[in-house]
């Protein structure tokens, strides 16, 4: 059985009490390691030892921090099969999603961002002055500090490295808090940060939970300048009121209801295939993933039939078998919520096309938390299962008669992240992406990154945007130098 410890200033420790909690494989429900449980010390040895880094850290130039972190990216595949390993056995994913999804954008993070920090500029402006000399005004970038990072559990190298990736090269150390349910890869991660030579105390692993533990003790923490949190709006909620007393930097990516809008002259296959995969990939474990579906009338029936059956066509099973297309959700308690869904949709009067269950499964995989993949029709808009975030593989398909229509429908309600649109036709595709109110629209696909481009949501969806430019200025002050000529 694997033992996850602490990783602090470049050594791994047990944590202070030396207590446990386990880390389960969601695929059999097995117990697989023990994570060590930090306490209030670890938590402040943890940002000690990143304080105590940083000046050291924030003097290398930027080119020798974009060196290392590509030499983070080639270690992450040197020891791929390991990672992997690690990811499945914390996730229960399929193997071949992890493999060609997390642990390759996990290295590739590091050098996009490292790329990226080579060719940021400031501004730099003449000044005219009343003795006709003039001023020169230029911008300096500076690292914020200590950087607390608390990831989630779905992906959980591939947004960990999203977010530490321009933190580092931008001069910050941090201490990330991975998910209790997904320990692993942070972990795992320390080990080749010291081997690319990564200073000790520029990367930190603190293991915990959430209010009363190390989530809320790091974000307290005065030595703390930013943090940055990927998981659920009320999540994110509390970590703004426990930050508001220091007024600490903030980069939220939180829930989505996300809609899909298929118009009756798209390509009929295409959108099945891409709704079908924006629904269920990774379980609809995915903040990006497709819960409302909003359909053309025409074409309306025909859709439903052919996605009910493309739900029935993924396989459960065994992470390791390449057969295998749909894994279980992360832990008993998020079956349970989503079977909640599932049977209130029901009493709601839904009718399921497909799924609304749990899937027979031999041993040891019938203790998995698997569930079946989900297609209802029928509920009004303003029930809960179409208005709360559900984050299982389920998704309601409803009709639609004009473009305005579909725009309202998919505007509707609290939170506001992301769309996917179906059509043939540009004109329409580019009125209907201005019109929604999310942070980003994929027309004729899903999921489809450039990490340059700026991600994140509107409304209860997020604070900010990742990625490219963005992420290196929200890790960096700007500071403005004027000089009298």
């Amino acid at each position: 059985m694997n033992k996850w410890q602490l990783f602090i200033a470049g050594e791994f420790r047990p944590g202070g009490r030396q207590e446990c909690f386990p880390d389960y494989h969601p695929a059999t429900g097995a117990v697989t390691a023990e994570v060590a449980l930090a306490t209030p010390d670890d938590c402040d040895a943890a940002v000690t030892a990143a304080k105590q880094a940083l000046s050291a850290w924030r003097r290398f130039p930027v080119a020798e921090r974009a060196r290392l972190l590509r030499r983070v990216a080639e270690g992450i595949e040197a020891r791929s099969a390991e990672f992997l390993q690690a990811e499945v056995a914390d996730t229960g994913k399929p193997c071949a999603l992890a493999r060609t999804l997390d642990i390759p954008r996990g290295a590739a993070n590091f050098r996009i961002f490292a790329d990226l920090a080579a060719g940021l500029a400031t501004e730099c402006f003449e000044t005219a002055t009343d003795d006709g000399a003039g001023a020169l005004n230029y911008g300096l970038r500076r690292p914020l500090g200590v950087v607390g990072v608390i990831c989630p559990w779905n992906l959980p190298l591939l947004l960990l490295t999203w977010k530490i990736a321009p933190a580092l090269v931008m001069g910050n150390t941090v201490v990330v808090k991975p998910s209790e349910e997904t320990p692993a890869t942070a972990t795992l991660l320390g080990e080749v940060m010291t081997a690319a030579g990564v200073p000790p105390g520029v990367y930190n692993v603190v293991h915990g939970f959430g209010p009363g533990s190390v989530g809320e003790w790091l974000v307290a923490h005065p030595d703390v300048a930013a943090i940055t949190f990927t998981g659920e709006t009320r999540t994110g909620q509390a970590i703004m009121r426990t930050a508001a007393t220091r007024t600490k930097r903030l980069s939220f990516e939180l829930g989505g209801k996300n809609a899909a809008i298929v118009f009756a002259d798209a390509d009929f296959d295409r959108a099945v295939a891409g709704v079908a995969r924006s629904s269920f990939l990774n379980g609809g474990q995915v903040c990006l993933c497709s819960e409302r579906v909003y359909v053309e009338r025409p074409v309306f029936e025909r859709f439903v039939d052919a996605l009910a059956l493309a739900a029935r066509q993924l396989r459960p099973g065994p992470p390791e078998d390449e057969t295998t297309t749909l894994g279980p959700l992360i832990s008993a308690a998020h079956r349970e919520k989503v079977l909640g869904y599932y049977a209130a949709a029901r009493a709601a009067g839904a009718e399921i096309h497909a799924g609304g269950g749990c899937p027979a499964l031999p041993p040891p995989y019938d203790q998995g938390y698997f569930v079946e993949p989900t297609v209802w029709t029928g509920l009004p808009e303003d029930t809960p299962c179409i208005v709360e975030e559900i984050f299982g593989p389920v998704c309601h398909v409803a009709p639609f008669d004009t473009e305005e229509e579909a725009v309202a429908l998919a505007n509707a309600g609290d939170y506001g992240l992301c769309a996917a649109l179906w059509t043939r036709d540009l004109a329409r595709a580019h009125r209907v992406a201005h019109a929604l109110d999310v942070g980003v629209v994929w027309i004729n696909s899903w999921f489809l990154r450039d990490l340059r481009t700026p991600f994140g949501g509107m409304k209860l969806s997020g604070i900010g945007r990742e990625g490219g430019r963005h992420s290196l200025e929200f890790y960096s002050e700007i500071k403005n130098v004027c000089v009298k000529l």
